[in-house]
């Protein structure tokens, strides 16, 4: 298990395809997944953790397995994702847990980790988060972690904020 951040309570580490029963869990649930277009069928979630597998290799960073130390038990994922937003490259800090963990702050202190390693390993000057105005819950998490919102863009067919964080 090649572990890349660490907090108080979580551990970051790579996923891995034996992730993806307790992934599935997540990204199929339709409560989970109520600001995305639907919930992600096996091969949608399939397509997307090869995606996670070649980002490691590419860049080394991904989205991350996120597991609770004191459980040793997957609940969700947080990492770095590279997007394109109005032309521009934009490093994203991304998450989703399961939502029987919803509610006790391991969403801010992953992404946090997330935060301070793309300024402080990778050297970035400004990130961001991509969030519907809707997901409220979203919104409270980067909220906690200092991130305001710069603009309103409709990227993948949905209005979205872009939430920022320079250092």
């Amino acid at each position: 298990m090649k572990v890349i951040l660490e907090t108080e309570r979580l551990l970051l580490r790579e996923l891995t395809p034996d992730d993806f029963d307790a992934m599935f869990a997540i990204f199929g649930d339709a409560e989970t997944m109520l600001y995305y277009p639907q919930p992600y069928s096996r091969e949608v979630l399939e397509a997307a953790m090869q995606r996670q597998f070649k980002s490691y290799a590419e860049y080394g960073y991904g989205l991350w397995a996120v597991i609770l130390k004191s459980e040793n038990k997957f609940i969700g994922d947080c990492g770095l994702l590279r997007q394109e937003v109005d032309g521009a490259l934009e490093l994203e800090v991304g998450y989703h847990f399961n939502r029987h963990y919803w509610g006790q702050g391991f969403a801010p202190e992953a992404a946090k980790a997330c935060f301070d390693y793309a300024f402080n390993t990778l050297g970035r000057t400004r990130m961001i988060s991509l969030i519907r105005p809707e997901n409220l819950p979203s919104r409270r998490v980067a909220e906690k972690n200092g991130l305001q919102i710069e603009k309103k863009v409709f990227w993948r067919d949905l209005w979205h904020y872009v939430y920022v964080l320079t250092k």
